[in-house]
Formats: structure tokens, C-alpha cells, sequence
């Protein structure tokens, strides 16, 4: 069993920045990789950002030098520095793992957390 709890959503204007959090915890033997996808109203959920154990990082093309993913191994958490908001931006924002657990691999999403844009 796997949890993923996110923080650092929220209200911002346009032009500002916010900084997601998620931390994985339970019965993890290694992680593969970590990201964040998002979902507006009426539109399918789509990748963000994600970063490999190798430190690989990919973006969607519409956050690229506005966002920065980023992993701290030890605290199996991943971040993303979200600058530069714009409406657009807003969304429901879902952790998401690739995990080896002691006994097979999973995918392992977060809960959800909303960001807003607004002027």
C-alpha cells in the first residue's frame, strides 16, 4: 500500500508563483518516477511535469520555463515550483508515482489539489 498526500494549492493572481509538495510514504522499495498531471473543468487530465530516478525531467510544452519539477530522494517527496501563473494554469493538480513496492510494481495517484489563477 502506497499513499501519495499533496499540499500547496491555492488561490493566486496572475504573475504569481505557488510551490506543490508530495510525499510518498508506505510500503515503497524504490521509486521509479514522480510527476504531476492536472485536470481543468471540462477537459481531459494531462501531464505537467514528471522526473525519473535518474533525474530525467519532462514538461508539457505549455509550462516549460515556468515550471520546475524537482525530487527529494530522501523524503520520497516531489515538488513543483510553479511561476508565472496564468489563468490557464488553473486546475486540479494530481500527484502521480511509479513505484516498486516489496512485491510488484503499481501506479499510485494523489488526491488532488486545487489551483486557481485568477485577476
Amino acid at each position: 500500500q502506497v499513499q501519495l498526500v499533496e499540499s500547496g494549492g491555492g488561490l493566486v493572481q496572475p504573475g504569481g508563483s505557488l510551490r506543490l509538495s508530495c510525499a510518498a510514504s508506505g510500503s515503497i522499495f524504490s521509486i521509479i518516477a514522480m510527476g504531476w498531471y492536472r485536470q481543468a473543468p471540462g477537459k481531459q487530465r494531462e501531464l505537467v511535469a514528471a522526473i525519473t530516478s535518474g533525474d530525467s525531467t519532462n514538461y508539457a510544452d505549455s509550462v516549460k520555463g515556468r515550471f520546475t519539477v524537482s525530487r527529494d530522494k530522501a523524503k520520497n517527496t516531489v515538488y513543483l515550483q510553479m511561476n508565472s501563473l496564468k489563468p490557464e494554469d488553473t486546475a486540479v493538480y494530481y500527484c502521480h508515482a511509479e513505484i516498486f513496492t516489496y512485491s510488484s510494481k503499481i501506479a499510485s495517484w494523489g488526491q488532488g489539489t486545487q489551483v486557481t489563477v485568477f485577476s
